[in-house]
C-alpha cells in the first residue's frame, strides 16, 4: 500500500491503508480496527441528475462470509439477498452521512462497504460508519465534516468504549454514538432497562470517546485528502421562485394553519391546482422547481408557527400526547393481538407462539445463529392512503421492526421460563407519525394477551425538533405528527419501561445535536411513557394466566444426555414413532432438554410418558409388569420398559423346573418380573420366581400337600 496511517483507539490500533487497490474508484481503502477489515470504495457522478428533487446517496454494507471463514449455505453456495444485520448496518452508515452533504447537491454517490475480515471483539458495524466517513473525507466529493462512531457497554457501573465480544456478554446496554467534532448525529441503543441520567451520561461519555477518530479522519486528510470538487448545486430560478411566492405564500398559510389533517390537505389540494392552473403551462420549463418551491413554503410556514408561534399544526401543547386507544384480544383464532391507536397512527400487532424447534436460523457473519422471538413490520400503502404495488420488506421497514424487537428483548422471558418461539407482526392500519413505537405499543399488548411473562410492560414514543437556520432556537416536541417529522430536523424514538429505556434510535436532518436537546427529548419521552404504560395497564394490566387455546401446549423435561440417542433411535425411528403415535412436536437439545409441543394435552402426556420409558433405567431389585415379546429354547424376552427388554432365564421362570418356556409363559403374556442384573454392557437379565408375590408360593405349596396326600 501507499499509503498507512494508523491510530490507536481503547487499546486497539486502527489502520487506514490505500493507493495500490481500486485504482479507478475515488477513494478505495481498507479500514481495520484490530483484525476486523473493511474495504471502502466512493464514486461519485460527475454531473447532477437531472429532474430529481433529492440528494441521490447510495450505501450499501456487503457482508462477505469469508471474512468469517465460513462457506454460505444453499445449492448456490454463494451470498444471496442482504442479511437482515446487513440492512440494518447499511442504514447505520447512511443516516449520520446524509444531512453533512451541501444542500442542492444532487450528483449521485455511492457508498460500499464491504466485509472482508472479521475478528469477533471489533464489530464491524461500527467501523463501517468510519471507514465511510474517512473516505469521503479523503475523496474529491463535497463532504467535509468527518464523522466518528464508537459503541459504548456498561459493566458494574462503569462505561466501556469498544467492548471486546466477552464484555458484550456482560453489558446491561449496547450503545452506538456517532458525531462530528460538535454535535451528535446518530443514536442507536438497547438496555436493560437503563436509567435516563445514565443513557444521558453514557451518550456523553460516547461522544468526547469518538473525538480522537475525529482527529484521525483530519490527521488523514491533512496528508491524503484529494482536493474537492467544486460542482453545480441545484437552486430555483430566483425570479421564478419569487413569482410563485408572491402568488401563494399567503394561501399556503392560510392551508397549513388548518389543524384538522384532513381539512389541512383538502386546503392544500385546492392551492397547489391553483399554481398549476396559474404557472403549469406558462413554466412548462419549470415544473421541478415548482414542486421544491412549494415544499419549501410549506416547509417555512410549519417551522415558523412552531419557533415564532409556539403553535403545533394540529394545535397540541408541545409536550402533549394524543388520545390513547389501547384494544386486545382481536382476532379469535390467533394466539394474541393489541390494536393500539394514538392520534390517527394506528398499528395491530398479533402474536404466534411456536415450539422451541421454530427458532429462526440466522446465516451471516454475527456471531448469533439463531433467535427465538423475532418481530416483522408492515407498512402498507393504504396506512397512508395512498395506492401502490405491494412488495416484500424494504430497508425501512427491516429497520422498524428490528428497532421495536429491540424495545422488548429484555423484557421477553427465558426459554426455560417460557419454553416458546414467538413471533410478532406489526400491521400499520394508518400512519401519522411513529408508526415503529406504536409498534412497540401494540407489541406489547399482544404479549400480555398471549399469556408471555413479560419482565414488565414498555411502550414508546418520538419525540420531534425544530430549529432556526442558525441553531439559536431550538424547540423538543412530543409525540410528533407526520407532518412535523416531514418539515422538522429530528426523529428521537424511545422505548422503555417504568424502570428505564430499552431502546433509542436518532435520525437528523440537521448537523448534529446539542446535549440540551438530548436531554430535553430522553427527559420529555419518559413523561410521555409512562403516560402510554398506564393506559396499557388500564387495559391488561397483567399477562393472561394462561396461553390461547390455539396456541400449543408445551411441556419440559430434562433427561441424562446420554439417553438423547435412545429417544431418537437409530436414523430417527423412535421419535418419528412418538411423533406418529401422539401428533406431537419434539425438540431436543444437547443438555438434555426435551420440549414436547402440541394444541392438545392428551398427545403431550402420552409422549411424555412414552419419552420417560425411553430414558428410565432398570434398577437392580425393581420389579417391573413386562410383556413378553419373544421366545427362545432358554428362556424368554420381556419388555419391562419402552424399548428395554430383558432376558429372563428358563431357570428363573418358576420356582419349580420347566422343561418347556412355553409351558409358562407365551408371546403378549404381561408378567412381573424382577432385574437381578444388568451387565457392563447394559444387558438386563430377569427373574419371574423372584417376583411372585408370597401368597401365591403358600397356596403352591398347600396345593402340593394336597396332591401328595391324595396320592397316599
Amino acid at each position: 500500500m501507499n499509503n498507512m496511517l494508523k491510530t490507536n483507539i481503547a487499546g486497539r490500533e486502527m489502520k487506514i491503508e490505500f493507493g495500490n487497490i481500486g485504482k479507478l474508484s475515488n477513494v478505495a481503502m481498507f479500514m481495520s480496527y484490530g483484525d476486523t477489515v473493511i474495504l471502502t470504495n466512493v464514486n461519485a457522478s460527475e454531473k447532477p441528475r437531472a429532474g430529481i428533487d433529492f440528494f441521490p446517496l447510495s450505501v450499501e454494507y456487503e457482508e462477505r462470509l469469508y471474512s468469517v471463514g465460513k462457506i454460505p449455505g444453499g445449492f448456490i453456495k454463494r451470498e444471496g439477498r442482504p442479511s437482515e444485520n446487513s440492512i440494518l448496518a447499511g442504514r447505520a452508515v447512511d443516516r449520520p452521512l446524509r444531512p453533512l452533504f451541501p444542500s442542492g447537491y444532487r450528483n449521485d454517490v455511492q457508498v460500499v462497504c464491504t466485509v472482508v475480515s472479521v475478528e469477533k471483539d471489533n464489530a464491524p458495524e461500527i467501523l463501517a460508519t468510519n471507514a465511510a466517513s474517512m473516505a469521503l473525507c479523503l475523496s474529491s466529493i463535497p463532504f467535509t465534516t468527518p464523522v466518528a462512531t464508537v459503541m459504548v457497554g456498561l459493566i458494574d457501573g462503569n462505561f466501556i468504549l469498544n467492548p471486546t465480544s466477552a464484555e458484550r456478554e456482560l453489558s446491561q446496554m449496547e450503545l452506538t454514538v456517532c458525531t462530528t467534532s460538535e454535535r451528535v448525529m446518530m443514536i442507536e441503543a438497547g438496555g436493560n432497562e437503563i436509567p435516563e441520567e445514565v443513557m444521558i451520561n453514557a451518550i456523553k461519555f460516547g461522544f468526547e470517546s469518538a473525538q480522537a477518530i475525529i482527529k484521525f479522519q483530519e490527521e488523514a486528510v491533512a496528508k491524503f485528502g484529494k482536493v474537492k470538487m467544486t460542482p453545480d448545486y441545484y437552486k430555483p430560478d430566483a425570479d421564478f421562485k419569487a413569482e410563485v411566492e408572491a402568488f401563494a405564500k399567503v394561501m399556503v398559510k392560510e392551508a397549513m394553519w388548518i389543524t384538522d389533517k384532513d381539512a389541512r390537505n383538502a386546503a392544500m389540494d385546492i392551492v397547489n391546482a391553483k399554481v398549476a392552473e396559474e404557472f403549469n403551462e406558462k413554466y412548462a420549463d419549470k415544473l421541478s422547481d415548482l414542486k421544491e418551491i412549494m415544499y419549501n413554503m410549506q416547509k417555512y410556514v410549519v417551522r415558523d408557527m412552531l419557533l415564532n408561534h409556539r403553535r403545533r399544526p394540529g394545535g397540541r401543547d408541545f409536550d402533549k400526547v394524543r388520545q390513547i386507544d389501547c384494544e386486545v384480544n382481536i382476532l379469535p383464532r390467533t394466539h394474541g393481538t393489541g390494536l393500539f391507536t394514538r392520534g390517527l397512527t394506528q398499528v395491530l400487532t398479533v402474536a404466534t407462539l411456536g415450539s422451541v424447534g421454530d427458532f429462526q436460523i440466522l446465516d451471516g457473519i454475527s456471531g448469533k445463529d439463531s433467535k427465538r422471538y423475532m418481530h416483522h413490520y408492515n407498512f402498507p400503502a393504504y396506512s397512508v392512503g395512498e395506492v401502490r404495488p405491494l412488495r416484500g420488506p424494504g430497508r425501512r421497514e427491516i429497520g422498524h421492526g428490528a428497532l421495536a424487537e429491540r424495545a422488548l428483548v429484555p423484557l421477553i422471558p427465558s426459554e426455560e421460563d417460557f419454553p416458546y418461539t414467538i413471533r410478532l407482526v406489526s400491521e400499520v392500519l394508518s400512519s401519522n407519525g411513529s408508526t415503529s413505537q406504536a409498534s412497540v405499543c401494540g407489541s406489547t399488548l399482544a404479549l400480555l394477551d398471549a399469556g408471555v411473562p413479560l419482565k414488565r410492560p414498555a411502550a414508546g414514543i418520538a419525540m420531534g425538533l425544530i430549529t432556526s437556520d442558525d441553531l439559536t432556537k431550538e424547540e423538543v416536541l412530543t409525540d410528533i405528527e407526520g407532518i412535523e417529522d416531514f418539515f422538522g430536523d429530528m426523529d428521537f424514538k424511545v422505548a422503555g419501561t417504568t424502570e428505564g429505556i430499552t431502546s433509542i434510535q436518532v435520525d437528523t436532518k440537521i448537523a448534529g445535536l446539542s446535549f440540551t436537546i438530548i436531554e430535553n427529548a430522553i427527559n420529555g419521552a419518559r413523561t410521555a411513557r409512562l403516560l402510554i404504560l398506564d393506559k396499557i395497564n388500564a387495559c391488561l394490566p397483567a399477562p393472561r394466566s394462561e396461553v390461547s387455546l390455539h396456541a400449543p401446549k408445551t411441556v419440559t423435561i430434562n433427561i441424562n444426555p446420554e439417553k438423547i440417542r435412545d429417544v431418537i433411535g437409530a436414523g430417527g425411528k423412535i421419535i418419528n414413532k412418538i411423533i406418529a403415535e401422539t401428533g406431537v412436536k419434539i425438540d431436543i437439545k444437547e443438555d438434555g432438554s426435551v420440549f414436547v409441543s402440541s394444541p392438545e394435552h392428551e398427545g403431550v402426556d402420552k409422549a411424555i410418558k412414552i419419552i420417560e420409558g425411553i430414558v428410565k433405567e432398570a434398577k437392580v431389585g425393581e420389579i417391573y409388569l413386562g410383556k413378553v415379546i419373544k421366545i427362545a429354547a432358554f428362556g424368554a424376552f420381556i419388555e419391562i420398559l419402552p424399548n428395554k427388554e430383558g432376558l429372563c432365564h428358563i431357570s428363573k421362570l418358576a420356582r419349580e423346573r420347566v422343561n418347556k418356556v412355553e409351558d409358562v409363559v407365551a408371546v403378549g403374556d404381561e408378567i412381573l418380573v424382577k432385574v437381578t442384573e444388568v451387565d457392563n454392557q447394559g444387558r438386563i437379565n430377569l427373574s419371574r420366581k423372584d417376583a411372585l408375590p408370597e401368597e401365591i408360593e403358600e397356596v403352591k405349596e398347600v396345593k402340593e400337600v394336597k396332591e401328595v396326600s391324595d396320592k397316599e
